[in-house]
């Protein structure tokens, strides 16, 4: 399986670092396109995360509207937007392809592949809520930036994986995990 990970401008730069950990230990990966926002670089320093490379990492630039990830004739198979900020949400939504993030989001849909995006805002208001119910309908997944607490996580880290590892099996990627019911 080949994954595009796009990253927002929206806090939650964990979610990124942890989603590029677990698709790059996955022997179900074969290549991953990373793609960010000229914002989410600046999150991304602000939060102090500092993002994985390997070899079956490639950057692209979110200008880059001549990239694969742009075509659905490429061969990518799902996309995740890890952070994603509403703005994106609104864009893809509504069709508005100004980046390579939003036109590979807009692939995703048309070509009836699977599309992630672990939304970040709090509260929601009815334009986020319409927009989401949108994504919904065009075959996006939205998962929101909600935490599970019933695992009764120690770390930041571990409470950030319950978001982190279901996005990830929303792609169609294994992810082991504590289940509901089982103790620590």
């Amino acid at each position: 399986m080949n994954v595009i990970v796009a990253i927002t401008g929206a806090s939650g730069a964990i979610y990124a670092r942890q989603t590029l950990e677990l698709l790059l230990r996955s022997d179900e990966v074969a290549d991953i396109a990373l793609v960010m926002s000229d914002h989410a670089r600046d999150v991304v320093e602000a939060e102090g995360v500092v993002l994985p490379e390997a070899d079956t990492l490639h950057h692209f630039s979110n200008h880059d509207m001549w990239s694969s990830l742009a075509s659905g004739s490429a061969r990518w198979d799902a996309m995740i937007v890890v952070p994603c900020s509403m703005g994106t949400v609104a864009r893809v939504a509504s069709g508005v392809s100004r980046t390579l993030i939003e036109r590979a989001a807009d692939v995703m849909l048309k070509e009836r592949r699977a599309l992630v995006m672990v939304v970040r805002e709090a509260p929601y208001s009815l334009i986020h809520l319409r927009n989401m119910t949108t994504l919904t309908e065009a075959g996006a997944i939205v998962v929101p930036a909600s935490p599970s607490f019933y695992f009764q996580p120690l770390t930041i880290d571990e409470l950030a994986m319950t978001i982190s590892s279901r996005a990830v099996e929303m792609l169609g990627v294994s992810v082991a995990h504590r289940s509901w019911g089982e103790s620590r």
